[in-house]
């Protein structure tokens, strides 16, 4: 049978067992049977004991693809580990294999530690840049949405002045393309996009830079072109204020902090992290391992309650 959506348990060192079996304690037993969790058993017990939340992973009550490595108990909480990256690589790996199969409508992640990943020899950005490599090296866009701000960059981990030099007329339009995709996919008829400008107020006529005259404008005369509903630049100081009121559907931001800074402020807990893109679908809690409070059962969940929201809404679009 195929599952809805496949939870990948991130690193054992962090909060993703806790937020896991928090989440999957708060699901209600129908749609916790269409879920398939893959990660490591002992571990995902002790956080079941830890939470005090009585699941079963009998495959009855909570579906558990149990993807053992070496040394994967061992990982010190709240710590960098090799045995932690290399667990998290595993399972991550193990659900894109399914996901390309057809076995599994929708990945959801935990989070990993990038220097975890690394340590353990798997040289990747995150999980974008390793799902992008197990997709065959397509590159995907990364989008937060939230119940009142939705972003997609057109950069997101690189430095600034990288960022810049990547706001090309080419990969603006891309961009918005890809978010004008994804939210007819959901429903919406003509969704409406606003793209931020780069630099303070869009340049203030080339005072205080020409990007947004020169490479942003011409990308959204094209889109306009294609049909379309988009508009911008829009001065990045007001537009995701005007998204969040109402206004937009969608902002289209020009590097990782523009749009990731501002979806955190108004929904830290809510915002859910989607890859857009790639030939399966994939979403993810928007926050990190938490290495500060991994193993105190004080890790929140309701951010992996959303992912796995959104999870399931894209596997029903999918079809």
């Amino acid at each position: 049978m195929i599952k809805s959506i496949a939870i990948t348990m991130g690193d054992p060192a962090g909060i993703g067992p806790e937020v896991i079996c928090k989440a999957l304690a708060q699901t209600v037993p129908a749609e916790r049977k269409d879920v398939l969790v893959i990660g490591s058993r002992p571990v995902l017990e002790r956080a079941n004991a830890l939470c005090g939340t009585r699941l079963r992973f009998d495959n009855q009550d909570v579906c558990l693809l149990d993807r053992p490595t070496a040394d994967v108990e061992a990982a010190p909480a709240g710590e960098v580990s090799k045995a932690g990256g290399e667990a998290a690589y595993t399972y991550i790996v193990k659900a894109a294999e399914m996901a390309l199969a057809n076995e599994i409508g929708c990945i959801v992640t935990a989070p990993i530690n990038k220097a975890a990943l690394h340590e353990a020899g798997h040289i990747y950005d995150g999980h974008t840049g390793l799902l992008s490599h197990l997709a065959g090296g397509i590159k995907p866009n990364m989008l937060l949405t939230s119940p009142t701000l939705s972003t997609i960059h057109v950069s997101a981990h690189v430095s600034l002045a990288d960022a810049i030099r990547r706001c090309t007329t080419e990969r603006v339009l891309e961009v918005i393309r890809a978010g004008d995709g994804h939210f007819k996919r959901l429903g919406m008829g003509s969704p409406r996009i606003a793209v931020a400008g780069l630099n303070p107020h869009c340049g203030e006529g080339g005072m205080f830079g020409t990007e947004d005259d020169e490479q942003v404008a011409p990308a959204v005369a094209s889109a306009q072109a294609e049909g379309i509903n988009v508009v911008g630049p829009l001065s990045g100081d007001t537009v995701f204020a005007r998204a969040h009121h109402g206004e937009f559907d969608l902002v289209i931001a020009q590097y990782h902090d523009q749009g990731h800074a501002t979806v955190k402020l108004i929904a830290f807990d809510t915002a859910v992290n989607v890859t857009v893109g790639l030939p399966f679908d994939r979403c993810s809690v928007d926050h990190g391992t938490a290495f500060d409070i991994a193993w105190t059962g004080k890790a929140d969940h309701t951010n992996m309650v959303a992912a796995m929201a959104y999870g399931r809404q894209l596997t029903t679009s999918r079809g």
